[in-house]
């Protein structure tokens, strides 16, 4: 599975040690929604490795399945129980009115989105059965960290300052997954592409 390397950053999961697990109860879905939930779980299984089976639980949650515009299903997570007894990260996440301030002047802007970012970091290997959420066709936790864990955001910003800390301010800036490259000129905007990647 590709990524980020545990060396260099994974998604811990603190959890107040008082507080005992809980365990959602199955939700039913439509027929419909069923298949797409089957389908997610094979994509995120077999294709991507970001899921695994799971055995041993103590957490266990829900999916919901969303509508996006193009009339497919997102499948989530309900991790409101486990997020909240997970102690808050209090690492700065940058703020997007700041940010836009940062580009005025600029003459040339490119706009990149980080397909599957979160995805992209492991989760601590002592949490992954944390993640443990139940559909018809049984358990599975994430190998990788998920879009709605509490303090996601906060490991993600804290790896992308890691990645562009050279870049942040002078020629990039980003918020959440979305990063921007800037530039005054042309001619340097093809050098800070590079730079990037």
């Amino acid at each position: 599975m590709p990524g980020i390397g545990e060396e260099i950053i994974e998604h811990k999961l603190s959890i107040d040690l008082k507080v005992c697990p809980i365990k959602q109860k199955k939700r039913s879905f439509s027929t419909k929604k069923y298949e797409a939930l089957a389908e997610e779980v094979d994509k995120l299984l077999l294709a991507t490795g970001f899921i695994r089976e799971a055995q041993y639980l103590a957490w266990l949650s829900n999916v919901v399945l969303v509508k996006k515009s193009n009339e497919k299903w997102r499948m989530c997570v309900d991790f409101t129980d486990l997020n909240k007894v997970c102690l808050k990260d209090s690492f700065p996440l940058l703020r997007i009115d700041m940010i836009v301030d940062t580009t005025t002047w600029h003459k040339i802007l490119s706009f990149m989105d980080a397909y599957s970012g979160y995805n992209q970091i492991r989760m601590n290997k002592t949490d992954q059965e944390k993640t443990i959420f139940i559909t018809d066709r049984g358990l599975y936790c994430y190998n990788v960290m998920p879009f709605g864990l509490k303090n996601s955001g906060a490991t993600y910003q804290r790896l992308l300052n890691k990645m562009f800390k050279n870049q942040i301010g002078r020629n990039m800036e980003m918020y959440v997954d979305d990063l921007l490259v800037k530039r005054m000129e042309f001619a340097q905007h093809i050098d800070d592409h590079e730079e990037a990647f």
